[in-house]
């Protein structure tokens, strides 16, 4: 049985993918995460085989999360199945080291094969992923830039959430830090990307497919 953790802030999406993959007799979802970095901690504590993640999700987007498991869990596959079948989507994903990629209206039995494919080492990316990588192979322009431009893994957090409108007192209780701690990687973060509002945080955000 191959262990697999979900990760999509949509309970209905998220419980009717483990049913479908229990009722595969091919997988055992072995825990359910609410947002990205609930992925990431639940990813530490349970070490599945495979992580569904979906892109968008709150405090932390698929991207770092998949950046974050991939990273603490080499062992673990990251599988993304997600309603967005843009390039900029897919490529910042393969970027993070996703071993997959599935749009969600892809067929049950394409789902329960991805999952196989990427537990057995291999790569499985849908037609759509895979004519996104195709157009960036044949027409390269310039590199993928990372949409968060060098910011620490706690930044990227405090990014998210200031983002998602949550005031800084909201971001130190929603990370477990001091008010303080949490201005100071606010004002470092806005720094370091060189910008100077909220609002202009959110423009930026929005232009680098960052928004849920």
């Amino acid at each position: 049985m191959i262990r697999v953790l979900l990760a999509d802030d949509h309970t209905l999406v998220r419980e009717g993918l483990a049913r479908i993959l229990s009722e595969s007799g091919e997988c055992v979802v072995v825990a359910q995460a609410v947002d990205g970095l609930d992925a990431v901690e639940q990813a530490a504590t349970h070490r599945p085989d495979v992580a569904v993640v979906d892109v968008d999700m709150p405090r932390m987007g698929g991207v770092e999360a998949a950046r974050r498991i991939r990273a603490e869990l080499p062992r673990t596959r990251v599988l993304v199945v997600t309603v967005h079948d843009e390039q900029e989507y897919v490529l910042h994903m393969v970027q993070a080291g996703v071993s997959g990629y599935v749009v969600k209206d892809a067929a049950v039995a394409e789902l329960v094969q991805a999952i196989r494919t990427v537990h057995q080492g291999r790569s499985y990316f849908g037609p759509a992923a895979s004519d996104a990588m195709a157009k960036q192979i044949q027409n390269p322009g310039r590199p993928l830039e990372d949409p968060y431009e060098g910011l620490t893994p706690r930044e990227r957090e405090v990014f998210q959430l200031v983002v998602e409108g949550h005031t800084t007192k909201e971001v130190a209780g929603q990370l477990g830090i001091r008010v303080k701690t949490a201005e100071n990687h606010r004002a470092n973060m806005m720094e370091k990307l060189d910008l100077h509002s909220v609002a202009a945080l959110v423009r930026y955000a929005a232009r680098r497919g960052l928004l849920r």
